[in-house]
This record gives C-alpha cells, structure tokens and sequence, in this order.
C-alpha cells in the first residue's frame, strides 16, 4: 500500500519507496500519463547501487488528489513536502518523459535541497526561442498538444475518451507505443516483463479519471514557471535521436539553455530506451551524496 502524504493545501499524494531504506534518497518522477508505480529498476539493482528510490503520483493521476491549474513548476512543492515527510533532507532527481520537465523544476527551485537532476527524452518548454517544437514529432503527440493550446475544455474531452479506452484495455495503450514509435521503441515493448510494468502503469494513472494527464498537457503547452538557465546544479540530459515522441531536438536547446549541463544523445535509440538506461543513470545521481556521506 502507497503511503500518502498531505500537502499544506490539503491534497493527498501517493508515494511509494523501493530499494535500500537507508540508501541516497532519488526521487522517479513518471511519464505521461504515469504513476508511481511506473517502470522502475529492480529491487536487485536498487540495492545493490544502495538506492532509496521514491516515487509518487503527481496530482490528478492513481491515488493522489487533483491541484486545477498547475504548471510544471508547482510540483517542486509537493517534491519539498514528501521528503519533508520522509525525512530527506537532500535528494538527487530524475523525470522520464513527461517527468523530466518537472525534475528540471526540482534543480531550478530547490537547488538547496536537490543535489543532481537526469532528464530523461524530455520537451522543452512551450515557445522555446529557435526551436521548431513539433519537428520530427509522430502525429498522435502533435494532435495532442494542439488539442490542449486550442483550450481546457477540448483537451478534457480529447483525453478523457482516451483514458476510457485505456482502461478498458490497457495494453492496446503500449502497444500502440511500438507502431507509433521506432524499431528500438518495438524492441524494448517486446520484453514481456517490462510491457506487463507499462500496462500496470497505465492502469493505476488513470484508474478514476483523465485528470492528471489533462494538466500535464497542459502545464507543458504553458509557461512552466521557471526558466531552464537558472538551473545551477549538475544536470544530465540524456536522449535517443530516433525519438518521435519527444523529438532530440528539445533535449539539445535544453542542453544548451541550462549551465554546465552533461548531455548525453544516443545514436540508434529511441524514447523507450530512456527505460533502459536509468539503471545507468543511477550512479551518477547518488555521487555528490555519496561522497557526503561517505
């Protein structure tokens, strides 16, 4: 069972911990749609890198209640209040897909706390100056985005269809993933551990309502509420270039806007990949904690 915390507002927020109890604390921000239950490294690894890995659903999705009108910067709040429940003082961040925007939010706004943020295949802010946003961008996630800058109202409408259709079947969802996508995104679908983790993802965000996605999309087709370039802390920004779901085009101006960031652009991988390589990404996040407390 999910441990929930409550926001000073009032919101109930779903959290879950895995891996080493005294371990570097890392919060797994999920895609989108997403919930804490979302893809994550196996226990084994977890312990073995001498992780805490906490993850939670954002407003509106699984378990955790709606907050109307966020933007990409407020969940850097809710990170804040969770770990103060925890009791973490300093953590180190991650966001896949949907989740990177929000991690980066994490390293602009509490850089006393955050140590090291990865964003994994993330987007760029909505309006980025010279960056052509829809380029290379598969069909279905560029209807989307206009859906939701054409206003609230249709973007509910639009998803909340989908989300019933997901729920009904939820693996047609991933599976689509794979068509959609590129060879290497067909590839990693095909790991029936892995497509059976996405499928229970799926199921959990979106178990009562399209809420959550609905203001993900729509904080990402809005100011996010910070800027990228006040992000002082070490950032890696990691990216398949055969992405079609969040083109590499966005992780290059974010790499070039955040100071002194790490970037990392993988040839002949795609936006599913970014699952593969967090086990990677791990030890590179615990390090400036580890020689801390080492």
């Amino acid at each position: 069972m999910p441990r929930i915390v409550v926001a000073p507002d009032g919101r109930r927020l779903a959290v879950e911990e895995r891996g080493k109890a005294d371990g570097t604390p890392i919060f797994l921000l999920h895609g989108t749609p997403g919930s804490r239950l979302g893809p994550a490294p196996r226990a084994q690894v977890l312990y073995r890198l001498g992780v805490r890995l906490i993850t939670f659903d954002r407003p509106g999705y699984g378990l955790s209640d709606r907050m109307p009108n966020r933007s990409v910067a407020s969940i850097a709040a809710d990170v804040a209040c969770i770990a103060d429940e925890l009791e973490v003082d300093r953590f180190a961040v991650v966001g896949r897909s949907g989740g990177a925007p929000h991690a980066l939010a994490c390293g602009a706004l509490l850089p006393e706390r955050t140590t090291r943020v990865a964003a994994l295949v993330s987007i760029a802010p909505h309006g980025a100056e010279g960056l052509d946003w829809f380029a290379g961008m598969t069909e279905s996630n560029v209807f989307e985005y206009l859906v939701a800058r054409a206003g609230p109202h249709l973007a509910a409408s639009r998803l909340a269809s989908l989300a019933e259709e997901i729920r009904a079947d939820p693996e047609s969802k991933v599976l689509s993933l794979g068509r959609e996508g590129s060879d290497s995104d067909r590839r990693v679908i095909s790991d029936h551990g892995l497509r059976r983790m996405m499928i229970r993802n799926f199921t959990e965000a979106l178990r009562h309502s399209a809420d959550g996605w609905v203001d993900d999309v729509l904080a990402f087709s809005s100011e996010w509420g910070f800027d990228p370039a006040d992000i002082t802390v070490p950032t890696l920004v990691w990216h398949g270039d055969n992405d079609v779901y969040s083109p590499v085009g966005h992780s290059r101006w974010l790499a070039k806007r955040i100071p002194n960031a790490t970037v990392r652009i993988q040839h002949g991988v795609a936006h599913l990949d970014a699952l593969s390589v967090l086990p990677r990404v791990l030890p590179w996040l615990t390090r400036e904690l580890g020689r801390q407390t080492g």
